[in-house]
């Protein structure tokens, strides 16, 4: 089960005082993002399947000033979901800001050719655990006076490619889920979802889908965490899409 423990008084910052949990933040986009939110003041809930990472991020937090919780455990178990979401809400009133960044590419392979025992896998953690996370943590987003989901996806959703099937069918289906959601809860919360596309970015994914790519030509995670971070502290309304790939 995941360590939770009470936050220590947020840091001095533009999310000073606010929860925010971040899944897939051992590494990547994903820890980038966490330690940015902490630098802003906000008491960031780490989660990944890999306690090791998680361990090193919270330490980075903590080494700046910053506060974090580690939260070790697999998204495809709904049950632990729902467990984390109940040990969460033991502690604080509400959730502030939700970054939906952990995802599985799969291999990339014609449709025809798509593996279906891997193919489950990629829809498993990549819709069907983010559809147990927004249900999970809903009463908690709904409790917090200014709260953000977040959704990272990725360019062939919109814009199909060969080979890429698989994958962008399971970010076509997050966007969607997300974007419905936000219309469900607008008129009766303060709960703004968005749609990010990071585009090319150095991460363990971007080397797996392009092992021949020199990773100093595209940009770093940081990149992507400041402006995930400029979109949370802005006024954007609910449905805002941010594409980086242009």
């Amino acid at each position: 089960m995941a360590d939770i423990s009470s936050p220590a008084p947020a840091t001095a910052g533009a999310l000073s005082g606010r929860l925010a949990l971040v899944t897939g933040a051992s590494r990547g986009i994903g820890a980038a993002t966490a330690k940015a939110l902490a630098a802003a003041g906000a008491h960031v809930i780490l989660v990944a399947r890999t306690s090791g990472g998680l361990e090193a991020v919270e330490e980075e937090i903590h080494a700046a000033g910053g506060h974090a919780t580690i939260a070790p455990l697999d998204l495809v178990d709904g049950e632990s979901i729902g467990r984390l979401a109940q040990a969460i809400a033991g502690r604080w009133n509400a959730l502030d800001i939700l970054v939906l960044n952990a995802a599985m590419l799969g291999t990339l392979a014609a449709v025809p050719a798509v593996d279906a025992k891997e193919f489950s896998r990629v829809m498993t953690l990549n819709v069907l655990a983010q559809q147990a996370l927004v249900a999970a943590f809903d009463p908690l987003l709904r409790a917090s006076p200014d709260a953000r989901v977040i959704a990272l996806t990725t360019g062939v959703a919109a814009a199909p490619r060969a080979y890429w099937g698989a994958y962008g069918a399971s970010k076509a289906a997050l966007e969607v889920l997300v974007s419905a959601y936000g219309q469900e809860v607008a008129k009766i919360s303060r709960i703004r979802t968005h749609i990010v596309n990071p585009g090319a970015t150095r991460t363990a994914m971007r080397a797996k889908a392009y092992p021949g790519e020199d990773p100093k030509t595209v940009k770093e995670p940081e990149s992507v965490a400041t402006t995930l971070l400029d979109l949370v502290t802005a006024d954007h309304p609910d449905g805002y899409r941010l594409d980086l790939a242009k």
